[in-house]
């Protein structure tokens, strides 16, 4: 692929990726509340992997990172933004498809968000909102659409949060007043016509 492509398609991928990035100023708090940091966003090489490194733009430094096994890719890591660290990793499974993709957000070196992927296809997304070190926000997909989020809105690990959505919008939303991880109050968009 020509440089001036990859560079696009570099630059492409990191304005889509990171996108609404929080600050990193927020996860340094956190960390100093003695807050779990959260995976890594780089993990250690497999003793059987091998890595193949590519300068992507051309200053000297790679910038993808791309790790084999057995002449499988197995793993891809990417500096989105060339500031010598890497922002994304992309796991792939035996088929060679996309099965998981873990991006930090703001850049501090641990996974803040997770895709999850089944046939290359995007199922489930997983985020980490306060920095943490755990998913408190969840997205569901059938078939490419949105069709649920769940959210720990209060920081204690268990879902108080609800929200179905059919044909492109919010239909009803859960919410657990009362902490025992059930939905008490239900509403709905009045403007969803597209219900029976």
């Amino acid at each position: 692929m020509p440089r001036y492509k990859q560079l696009i398609f570099l630059g492409l991928m990191a304005s889509g990726a990171l996108a609404g990035c929080a600050s990193n100023q927020a996860a340094e708090q956190d960390g100093a509340r003695g807050r779990p940091p959260g995976e890594a966003i780089r993990p250690e090489q497999g003793a059987n992997e091998e890595v193949t490194r590519q300068d992507a733009n051309g200053d000297g430094r790679p910038d993808v990172w791309t790790y084999t096994v057995d002449g499988r890719k197995v793993r891809q890591e990417l500096d989105l933004n060339w500031d010598g660290r890497v922002d994304l990793t992309r796991y792939f499974d035996a088929t060679g498809d996309k099965a998981r993709e873990s991006l930090d957000l703001d850049f501090d070196g641990r996974v803040d968000a997770t895709y999850f992927y089944e046939k290359g296809v995007n199922t489930r997304r997983e985020r980490d909102t306060n920095g943490d070190g755990r998913a408190d926000s969840f997205t569901y997909y059938e078939a490419g659409k949105l069709v649920r989020k769940e959210r720990d809105t209060r920081g204690t690990g268990r879902i108080d949060y609800w929200e179905y959505w059919e044909n492109g919008q919010v239909d009803r939303i859960g919410e657990d007043l009362d902490r025992d991880g059930t939905v008490d109050k239900w509403t709905r968009n009045p403007d969803n016509t597209a219900r029976e």
